[in-house]
């Protein structure tokens, strides 16, 4: 059967690329296969997730490129050469600029740790996005998976899941829970029906 190649891309440790990692190998994602990881650090412990699970890696450091143009450039080069043809941002801390996401319009999906449009945009990254929920004092949080544009969280939704917020919750209980109950589940089924999309419109 054939399957839609993925890039993956990643900052850090990657326990959202694991959770698409599991994905593939439980059956949930069916329709596409992780390809590629490319990081922008080079000491991201998600490379080596991806290295146990026998999934080509590459790494582009920004400051080794001219400019953010050039940065991007080189992840294209990869994503492409590579034949992917779905991007997952999976804790990749880069914003992407409207010249990338528009080369891969309705081609590159985000998890976020909050029900958009609560706690997102420019700014709501990591536990930032849990310690404004709980000053805000919701009740209820969760995480959405999104297509990525040229606004940061603006993209059209995908999915999403909500997570109780409970009392006593500090931003990383709060962050925990949202990963474990929501992030981790809704980003493989979002990757999965994506690539099927992907395949039955070709």
């Amino acid at each position: 059967m054939k399957k839609v190649k993925i890039a993956v891309l990643v900052s850090g440790g990657g326990t959202n690329l694991q959770a698409l990692i599991d994905a593939q190998k439980s059956g949930i994602i069916t329709s596409g296969e992780i390809a590629l990881v490319i990081s922008n650090k080079k000491d991201a412990y998600a490379l080596e997730r991806a290295k146990a699970a026998k999934i080509d890696t590459a790494t582009v450091l920004r400051k080794e490129c001219a400019d953010s143009s050039e940065f991007e450039s080189r992840i294209i080069s990869l994503i492409d050469g590579a034949g992917c043809e779905l991007i997952v941002l999976a804790g990749f801390m880069s914003i992407l600029s409207e010249g990338f996401t528009s080369y891969y319009r309705d081609r590159i999906i985000n998890v976020h740790p909050s029900l958009i449009p609560s706690f997102c945009g420019q700014g709501f990254y990591g536990l930032r996005v849990h310690e404004a929920a709980l000053a805000y004092g919701v009740k209820v949080s969760g995480a959405t998976v999104h297509f990525v544009n040229e606004i940061p969280d603006g993209g059209k939704i995908i999915m999403q899941k909500a997570v109780e917020v409970k009392d006593g919750d500090t931003p990383e209980t709060l962050q925990k829970r949202i990963m474990e109950e929501a992030e981790w589940r809704i980003l493989p089924l979002s990757c999965e029906q994506v690539c099927k999309n992907i395949l039955e419109n070709k």
